[in-house]
C-alpha cells in the first residue's frame, strides 16, 4: 500500500484481525477508520510446522524474521499516525506478543485507526484531503 501514489483508504466493517489490522492501520493518516462496534485483533505471526529439527529451526528462523518486519511495519504507522516516535520496537514487540483485541476506541487510542463512524451520514461525507478545511454548509 505505500507503493501507491494515491492516499489508500482502509475501513473496518466487523472486524480485522491479524494481517487485515496491520493492513488497516497501514492506510493513510486520517483515511483509517472502523464502524463502532467492530473488533480489530493484533498479535505475532502464527504458524506451524513439522519434519527433521533442522527443517524446523529454519522454519522458526524465518518466522522471527517474519516477526520483526511485522513489528517494524506496525511501528512505522502507529508512528507516522500520531505524527512521532510515541512507540519504540520494544513497546510494539509487547504489543503483539499475544492475541491482543481491541475495541474501536482503544483502536483509536493506539494509532490504528483515526476515525469511529457512528452514523451512515458520517460514512457518505468524503474524507479530508490533508489540510483541506470542512465545507460550509449554508
Amino acid at each position: 500500500m505505500s507503493y501507491i501514489k494515491s492516499p489508500v483508504a482502509t475501513v473496518c466493517i466487523g472486524g480485522a484481525a491479524s494481517m487485515a489490522a496491520i493492513l488497516l492501520a497501514g492506510g493513510a493518516p486520517g483515511k483509517r477508520c472502523a464502524l463502532p462496534h467492530s473488533s480489530i485483533m493484533i498479535h505475532q505471526p502464527l504458524g506451524g510446522t513439522r519434519g527433521q529439527a533442522s527443517d524446523i529451526l529454519i522454519y522458526a528462523n524465518q518466522i522471527q524474521k517474519i516477526r520483526e518486519q511485522s513489528n517494524q511495519i506496525m511501528q512505522y504507522h502507529l508512528n507516522k499516525a500520531k505524527g512521532f516516535d510515541k512507540y519504540s520496537l520494544e513497546e510494539i514487540n509487547d504489543l503483539m506478543e499475544r492475541d491482543k483485541y481491541l475495541s474501536v476506541t482503544e483502536a483509536l487510542e493506539l494509532g490504528v485507526i483515526d476515525e469511529i463512524f457512528s452514523t451512515r451520514k458520517d460514512q457518505d461525507k468524503p474524507m479530508k484531503e490533508e489540510g483541506e478545511e470542512e465545507e460550509k454548509k449554508y
